[in-house]
C-alpha cells in the first residue's frame, strides 16, 4: 500500500474493511481512488490497531483513521516529525515522506519487476505516462543492447 501523506491523513477508520482485507483510498485531484489488498501482516497490524490500540487513544472521538499519542489526528506535520529523527540513518538521502514513496515505487519497477499497470493501480496514477517516469534506465542492459542490435 502506498499514499501520499494528505491521502495517509485523510483516511477514516471505515476505509479498511478487515473483513475482506482491502484499504479504500479515495480519489485527489492528481490521484485515482482505489480499493487495495492488504496483505496478512498489515490485516493483523490493522485489526490490532483498530481494536484494541486506537479505542485508548481516541480521546476526540475523530473517525480518521490514524490518531497520534496524544489522541489527535495525524496530520502532515506529524507524519514529517515522525520520519524527522530516521534521518540521521541515511544521510546521504533526503529523507522525507515523497522521497520515500518514489523509492518504492521505483523498486517495484526496477528491483521487484512488478508490471507497469499493476504499480500504477498500487501508486494510484492516472496516467501510465506518470508511473513510467519512475523506470530507471539500467545503463549495462542499453549497452548490451546497443552492442547486440547495433554492433559497431
Amino acid at each position: 500500500m502506498l499514499l501520499k501523506v494528505r491521502r495517509l491523513c485523510a483516511a477514516e477508520v471505515k476505509d479498511v474493511d478487515l473483513d475482506n482485507g482491502t484499504i479504500y483510498i479515495k480519489a485527489s485531484t492528481n490521484l485515482n481512488r482505489r480499493t487495495l489488498e492488504l496483505k496478512n501482516k498489515q490485516m493483523l497490524m490493522f485489526a490490532k490497531y483498530i481494536n484494541e490500540v486506537r479505542p485508548v487513544l481516541d480521546k476526540y472521538k475523530t473517525n480518521k483513521l490514524l490518531l497520534g499519542k496524544l489522541g489527535r489526528p495525524l496530520h502532515v506535520d506529524s507524519i514529517h516529525a515522525i520520519i524527522e529523527p530516521l534521518k540521521v540513518l541515511f544521510p546521504e538521502r533526503n529523507l522525507n515522506p515523497r522521497t520515500i514513496r518514489m523509492s518504492v515505487i521505483c523498486n517495484w519497477l526496477n528491483e521487484s519487476k512488478i508490471p507497469l499497470e499493476r504499480v500504477q493501480e498500487l501508486a494510484g496514477h492516472k496516467w501510465p505516462s506518470t508511473t513510467e517516469k519512475y523506470i530507471k534506465a539500467n545503463a549495462e542492459n542499453e549497452r548490451e543492447l546497443i552492442n547486440r542490435y547495433f554492433p559497431m
